[in-house]
């Protein structure tokens, strides 16, 4: 026996959580002498709540008391912001929780013991294939183009049989493009009407091109589509764990037998609530991120780099081999960034310093894809 299992008596965990990778958190910068440390490494908003949200939950003190399981007022207002009916919001901890809620659902291992298939484009979401493993599904995943789109009629041709959900993460976490409505729409009419689609814009906001697919007017039209959201990106609440899904009520009825009680706390509703109140004001700090994410991207492209269209709040850096060397010199810029071993670099906007230095690391860097 090994130490650890002489701990825990020989206690191991179900076969399928030894085959998942871990989740990798993007890591604080370590402290350069004489300059400021930038955390580029998590897609974060590098500005904090509104004033008037801080304002509302400064002096919150009812924790003793269970939340409204059902985020009722949240969703009263998040119905009016969107337009849908509140019925039709089954709210999460940030999106992440609401795409594990539908897994719970609609996702898993059959009586049989034949898992469930979910395909989704790769590389994405990294929790994808740890959410999906976990429920006790099986995950298919289709590569992205080179530019980092998803090959969506490569993704129809991947459904089968056992297939029971479709990812669509858009803008697509972590190369940047977004998918536009003509081919999404063509994409759902590909999939059988069993197989639930699920649309992920949890950088919905940040999106600034022309024909970028809506997935809440997808859910008004096709019954088997389900948008998730959150207020983790653009609202800057990613530590309260405030996300929601929109769906029709026949996928809804089911949903909320597998949502996690009481997952959306107090804090987190009344935060949620009030930025939706004082929106205008999100939207100017959306768009100062969105006008450096364009110097960003535009200060690469002049210096030769390829950049695949970035629409979230965060650069693809198609570095390959290169990607762990290259987060090295970061790091020695007092800047973090997130590293996939092998596959590229990406890169969150952040303050403006963070990014005038970055770009001027680019600028000294000899490894970099160029365009052709």
């Amino acid at each position: 026996m090994t130490s650890s299992e002489t701990l825990t008596g020989g206690v191991q965990p179900r076969p399928v959580v030894a085959g998942l990778p871990r989740y990798a958190a993007g890591k604080p910068p370590a402290a350069v002498d004489g300059m400021a440390s930038y955390k580029l490494s998590s897609n974060e908003n590098p500005l904090p709540p509104l004033p008037a949200v801080l304002e509302a939950i400064a002096h919150q003190a009812d924790f003793n008391r269970y939340p409204d399981p059902l985020s009722s007022r949240l969703r009263a207002e998040l119905s009016g912001f969107l337009g849908v009916p509140a019925e039709d919001i089954v709210t999460g901890a940030g999106s992440l929780g609401a795409l594990n809620q539908l897994l719970a659902t609609f996702a898993g291992r059959n009586d049989d013991g034949t898992p469930d298939e979910v395909v989704y484009a790769w590389r994405s979401f990294e929790a994808y294939p740890i959410s999906v493993g976990l429920a006790g599904a099986e995950s298919v995943r289709v590569p992205v183009t080179a530019d980092g789109r998803h090959d969506l009629r490569a993704m129809a041709a991947a459904v089968t049989a056992r297939t029971k959900m479709v990812l669509l993460c858009t803008p697509n976490n972590p190369t940047g493009p977004v998918l536009g409505t003509a081919e999404t729409e063509d994409f759902i009419r590909r999939v059988p009407p069993h197989v639930v689609v699920v649309i992920d814009e949890a950088y919905q906001e940040f999106v600034r091109a022309e024909g970028a697919v809506d997935g809440i007017a997808m859910y008004r039209k096709y019954p088997n589509v389900v948008v998730l959201r959150t207020f983790s990106k653009a609202h800057g609440l990613a530590g309260l764990r405030v996300g929601y899904s929109v769906s029709n009520p026949a996928l809804t009825q089911h949903l909320r037998v597998a949502a996690t009680p009481f997952a959306v706390s107090q804090i987190a509703e009344k935060a949620a609530i009030v930025s939706l109140q004082n929106y205008p004001q999100v939207v100017e700090r959306v768009q100062s991120l969105v006008d450096e994410r364009e110097r960003v991207t535009a200060g690469l492209r002049s210096l030769g780099w390829a950049v695949p269209d970035a629409q979230g709040n965060f650069v693809w850096l198609d570095l390959g081999e290169h990607s762990a060397g290259f987060a090295e010199l970061a790091g020695a810029q007092a800047l973090s960034v997130r590293a996939f071993p092998g596959e590229g670099v990406r890169v969150s906007i952040g303050e403006v310093e963070a990014n005038t230095r970055f770009l001027q690391l680019c600028a000294n860097y000899t490894n970099a894809p160029r365009a052709s």
